[in-house]
């Protein structure tokens, strides 16, 4: 296991969103990969309150260079990292991982540091002033996954993602979401 992180051996590459870039995936990836609301609430839209969260890894610990980047955070500095797994009726559905700086945290009231099994998107589009500020695509391999869960789960050779920088009150954090095989078989809907 990475010592920042549960579900990764190093960061994944990641590439800007950019115009064509939609076109390149299949339309089921498309459709998740572009939902402009939360992800759970489309999950439960399908699943109902069978969809739940276990916690991976919850610490503070410094992000990836690339995460540190997006955030203009120092690369020491420490940060909330948490990542989940949501999954229904014994299905992996999407890998979580949300850089939360403590600034964010202190604009937030704590609600984002103590969320326990309370899904992110359920509390941050809550915020009635939430703004995503960029998204980054990303076809994961294999290798890139920590063997602690390759052993717990069962991954694809390549898993498509996203990452979003969101701001509440100007206070950026990070959001990154691994669509598993379960949740890319949903019903896709039109952007």
């Amino acid at each position: 296991m990475h010592k920042n992180s549960f579900l990764l051996s190093q960061d994944p590459h990641w590439k800007k969103q950019r115009r064509g870039i939609k076109q390149t995936m299949p339309a089921n990836v498309a459709s998740w990969v572009y939902e402009k609301n939360s992800l759970t609430r489309r999950l439960r839209q399908h699943y109902g309150h069978s969809v739940t969260v276990e916690i991976l890894f919850h610490r503070w610990k410094p992000a990836f260079l690339s995460e540190c980047n997006l955030l203009n955070l120092p690369q020491q500095q420490y940060n909330l990292v948490r990542e989940v797994l949501l999954h229904a009726d014994g299905k992996p559905l999407i890998l979580a991982r949300t850089i939360l700086p403590e600034q964010t945290i202190k604009v937030a009231k704590r609600n984002l540091s103590h969320l326990g099994t309370r899904p992110l998107g359920e509390v941050i589009f809550s915020y009635p002033k939430l703004e995503r500020l960029e998204l980054n695509i990303s076809c994961v391999q294999y290798n890139t996954w920590s063997p602690a869960l390759t052993e717990k789960i069962d991954i694809e050779p390549y898993v498509w993602g996203r990452r979003s920088v969101y701001a509440i009150q100007k206070k950026k954090m990070l959001v990154s979401e691994f669509f598993m095989p379960d949740a890319l078989k949903l019903s896709t809907r039109s952007q």
